[in-house]
């Protein structure tokens, strides 16, 4: 995911992964942003992640001359995620539209990618929180398709989103490869 440099906070960009914490939640719809996030940590050799901000947040220069990034994985649970990324952007000195935040999205089927920035927040919780966090909704986000149940009832939602991918695993990993690599569709 090729991020373009600024000079001048501590920081160049804040990329925040969405999902909640604990293992009974790991490989759910609603972790994507975690596990998209694991992965760019890894990918560009980023420290293994230390508790701040309400959440686990690494910090790290993205290859030779590039950019200064954070990863932050809220710890606060999805629906108060804005109580870890707003300090974390504060104390890191980044402005708002360099806050890019990775999260799952049912308004769109498996696997389909799409960058915004601003616009609205179809529902989605975490983004609310966030909205709330950072004063704005004109941040960046990653909407990475996890589909719909075929249902509008909440609980049945809910359900679904903290329900484990019913796709194969090689699928799921791949999409998470496409979002890391970029291969996204701008809307």
């Amino acid at each position: 995911m090729p991020l373009p440099g600024r000079r001048g906070g501590p920081v160049d960009w804040l990329l925040v992964g969405l999902g909640n914490p604990g293992a009974e939640y790991d490989g759910t719809r609603h972790n994507i942003g975690f596990e998209i996030a694991r992965s760019l940590t890894a990918r560009w050799g980023l420290p293994k992640p230390k508790a701040g901000y309400l959440g686990l947040i690494t910090e790290g220069r993205i290859g030779p001359g590039g950019p200064r990034v954070a990863v932050l994985l809220p710890q606060t649970y999805m629906n108060d995620a804005g109580r870890s990324v707003g300090p974390a952007r504060g104390a890191l000195g980044v402005p708002l539209n360099h806050v890019l935040v990775l999260h799952d999205e049912i308004d769109l089927p498996f696997g389909e990618i799409r960058v915004r920035v601003g616009g609205g927040l179809a529902g989605h919780n975490g983004l609310k929180s966030i909205k709330q966090g950072l004063g704005s909704a004109d941040f960046a986000r990653v909407r990475v398709g996890v589909g719909r149940p075929p249902t509008s009832d909440p609980d049945r939602v809910a359900a679904y989103v903290l329900g484990r991918f019913r796709e194969p695993r090689a699928e799921v990993e791949a999409l998470i490869e496409r979002v890391v690599e970029g291969q996204t569709a701008p809307t």
